[in-house]
């Protein structure tokens, strides 16, 4: 005879199996999405974190003209680099106050023959100001990381983005009544307040997060799935014409060995001004220099322009002859370049990229409170919390080096660059080993303290590094937040008011951290059930 406990178990809902696909791909590359957020939020002001790291250079209060630069820069390179066979020359902006000039070295083959520096714009030389990689580590951090080889880091990151857009789209299906709870935040509930608070954040910037996730996607979809690009684009010439749809890189030709002088830069940049406008001209790309068949490709600037499709003006560098504008391109590149551009948000103004800024914020929170909540959920049902199993255990210690550690390690960073000796071999490489020898420490104090411990003290010691970073610069250097505002350098006096909302912020989840009291269940009550009151034992007992 079957009894109520032969019968099948029912299965899952679709429901249920999402909230589990949810569960485990957030968990999975959660802490490396977590990272991947927070740097690429502070990606989104990557130009002003590198003003205020190099706090030797003037502030900038009036863009200087491209032309102008353009053609001093040239000069520089060609008494300087003129066996270069290309020069590239990133010109300054509203946003960015030095010239960003590359070229290559001859006698070293491959990407290690291309060398960079930064140069002012009103000599043409080099500046005199500490060597730092600024902002953009953060930058180069959220999508191919460090210590490994770019294309390494790029898979692992669309890896993860991938786990991210399958955790958002479950999670949506998950929560039936995800649009009704976002008005709904239950505080001080425990694993109720947490479950409300990954909701709301969720749920606020829900498209951003969508797009932001699915656009990271596309800007490397060559890379993760190049057999449709392959299969259509065989020869040479049509992979190079593929490349020209999608990208300003511009391979330069053989030379032909006849030497030419190079004709002035300024004015073929003119009339790439006369075309899109004064300040909107991105960079300018010599390709060999000093030789008869030398090319000058006068590139758009991103601001104001939602796609990052190629758009170019072309001469002839011998005689400054117009050989080809470009200013459009099919729709599928069309396509990429406006999702491009939409991830990269280099076409806002200061309050769309405040928006970017904060949105993009509330995604890291949404993915560190859904950390916590695995932890927040599991506690309460082990079988003593003060003696969790290893895996409980590890996936805690990670949670607290990966949030509250990353962010004294980004602090850490800034320390580093104030801090370091200005003459120092390898001081840029030197400020990110600091960010990352941080890192591991807070790794180590998580594994030896007890989890609550670590978590207020770690957040404690990121609101201090933060909140005296302005107070650091002031004794280091001539920049100290008063004189900064009495000169109209708003870049550095919003870094530094910014730094101190992040710290204050810190302080606060340190203290409701320190404050928090977790509310244990009561007992369940042991009720006694007579043998014979169960019916497998009644039909025996018959």
């Amino acid at each position: 005879m079957s009894g109520p406990a032969n019968l099948p178990k029912k299965a899952p809902g679709i429901r249920q199996t999402m909230s589990d696909l949810h569960i485990w791909t957030g968990l999975l590359v959660g802490w490396v999405l977590y990272a991947m957020f927070l740097t690429g939020t502070v990606a989104y002001f990557r130009d002003e974190v590198s003003q205020w790291m190099r706090p030797e250079l003037p502030a900038q209060h009036q863009v200087p003209d491209a032309a102008e630069v353009a053609q001093r820069i040239a000069v520089t390179l060609a008494v300087q680099h003129p066996e270069s066979p290309t020069w590239e020359i990133g010109l300054p902006d509203k946003r960015n106050n030095v010239v960003n000039a590359s070229w290559r070295d001859t006698k070293i083959q491959g990407r290690a023959g291309l060398r960079s520096a930064v140069l002012d714009p009103a000599t043409g030389l080099k500046f005199n100001a500490r060597d730092t990689r600024g902002g953009n580590f953060f930058y180069n951090f959220h999508f191919q990381f460090h210590y490994m080889k770019p294309l390494w880091g790029r898979w692992i990151a669309g890896f993860c983005a991938m786990f991210m857009l399958i955790a958002i789209v479950s999670g949506v299906i998950t929560h039936k009544k995800i649009f009704i709870d976002f008005f709904t935040f239950r505080w001080g509930k425990g694993q109720r307040s947490w479950l409300d608070a990954h909701t709301v954040l969720s749920v606020f910037g829900l498209p951003f997060h969508l797009m932001i996730t699915y656009s990271g996607l596309v800007t490397l979809m060559l890379l993760y799935m190049p057999w449709g690009s392959n299969a259509t684009f065989k020869t040479p010439l049509e992979r190079q014409a593929l490349t020209a749809e999608m990208s300003t890189r511009m391979e330069p030709g053989k030379p032909s060995g006849q030497r030419a002088p190079l004709v002035s830069v300024a004015g073929m940049v003119h009339q790439a001004q006369e075309r899109w406008g004064r300040h909107n001209i991105g960079r300018v790309i010599v390709n060999n220099p000093g030789d008869a068949t030398a090319r000058v490709a006068v590139l758009r600037g991103d601001f104001e322009r939602t796609s990052v499709s190629p758009q170019y003006m072309l001469f002839d560098g011998v005689n400054g002859k117009l050989l080809q504008t470009k200013d459009k391109v099919g729709a599928a590149a069309e396509t990429r370049g406006v999702l491009y551009a939409l991830h990269l948000g280099r076409f806002a103004d200061i309050v769309v990229r405040w928006l970017y800024f904060l949105v993009s914020l509330t995604g890291t929170a949404m993915v560190g409170t859904g950390l916590v909540l695995w932890t927040v959920k599991r506690r309460s049902k082990l079988p003593d919390p003060n003696r969790p199993y290893l895996g409980f255990r590890l996936v805690e210690r990670l949670n607290i080096a990966s949030i509250a550690g990353l962010s004294i390690a980004m602090a850490a960073y800034l320390w580093g660059n104030r801090l370091l000796p200005l003459s120092m071999a390898n001081r840029a490489e030197w400020e990110i080993h600091v960010f990352f020898i941080v890192w591991a420490l807070t790794l180590c104090w998580a594994l030896v303290r007890p989890a609550k411990l670590a978590w207020v003290e770690l957040l404690w010691a990121g609101a201090g590094l933060l909140a005296l970073l302005p107070v650091l610069s002031w004794a280091v250097t001539d920049r100290p937040l008063w004189g900064s505002a009495t000169k109209g350098d708003w870049v550095f006096v919003g870094f530094e008011l910014t730094l101190w909302v992040l710290a204050a912020l810190h302080a606060a989840l340190a203290l409701r951290t320190q404050r928090h009291k977790p509310k244990l269940k009561p007992a369940r009550k042991q009720v006694s059930v007579p043998v014979a009151a169960t019916p497998a034992l009644r039909e025996v007992q018959r």
